[in-house]
């Protein structure tokens, strides 16, 4: 392979995946480490990528710091939502014991959750109301209230937390991203999602395809410490076994 094909193929896949390792740039190209090494330095100079430790990451990809209100984030990806919705609630079995994070795709499953004898622990005061108006034991972390989310976050939930051991655990997310995990952009919020997944026997992230090669400032887990739900898995994740991708 010429080198301006090889540049042209690692461009296609570091904006793809938002990041790529050497390694893994080493399989897709069949080229030795320290061909890579060389072509990141090259690129990297041209500006067309930024060369970090051990592989590189896209100029294209955005670090979030702000989080989109309630409000507007219910209308978007209305469809993507209720599949999604839809297919992780299916995944509530009797007696499981559930947390369920806050978020509007995470509320949306309440509307099709079937499974009887379910108990909830939740971060969101408007997940709770509707877990027990459908006739559900449902409590509620105490600490501090964000509106931008309406999640209850911070260290007092943190600590609330520590008594609980979920059989399944929901969460939303604002970023996805083989390299830096799930993010989200404010600590707090970060604080209560990394403890309740820590505690949580099976880790379900609901995203849309949107949230795929996104970051945001704060990291709250792993990539592969979850499976994900999702209407469609993007390039660069068409091969990961933990993506489900739920139909009508």
């Amino acid at each position: 392979m010429l080198t301006e094909e090889r540049y042209s193929r690692i461009l296609e896949l570091v904006n793809e995946q938002g990041s790529i390792t050497i390694h893994q740039l080493m399989e897709e190209l069949n080229a030795s480490e320290s061909t890579i090494r060389r072509d990141l330095n090259a690129m990297d100079k041209k500006e067309l990528l930024t060369k970090v430790h051990g592989g590189a990451i896209s100029k294209t990809t955005n670090v979030h710091t702000k989080d989109e209100e309630v409000f507007n984030r219910k209308h978007m990806n209305q469809e993507d939502k209720d599949l999604i919705a839809k297919y992780a609630a299916a995944m509530i079995e009797e007696d499981d014991f559930v947390y369920l994070d806050a978020g509007t795709t995470t509320e949306q499953m309440i509307d099709y959750i079937k499974a009887k004898n379910v108990n909830f622990v939740t971060n969101a005061i408007t997940h709770a109301k509707k877990l027990s108006d459908k006739g559900y034991r449902a409590y509620i972390l105490g600490g501090e209230f964000k509106s931008t989310t309406e999640a209850i976050v911070g260290e007092e939930a943190v600590e609330a937390l520590e008594k609980y051991n979920f059989t399944k655990g929901f969460w939303g997310t604002n970023g996805i991203s083989l390299k830096n995990g799930y993010t989200t952009p404010e600590l707090k919020e970060a604080m209560v999602k990394k403890k309740s997944m820590e505690n949580c026997k099976t880790c379900y992230i609901l995203a849309d395809p949107s949230k795929f090669n996104e970051v945001s400032s704060i990291k709250f887990a792993d990539y592969k410490s979850a499976i994900i739900i999702t209407t469609k898995a993007v390039s660069g994740y068409r091969d990961q076994k933990n993506i489900v991708e739920a139909k009508e």
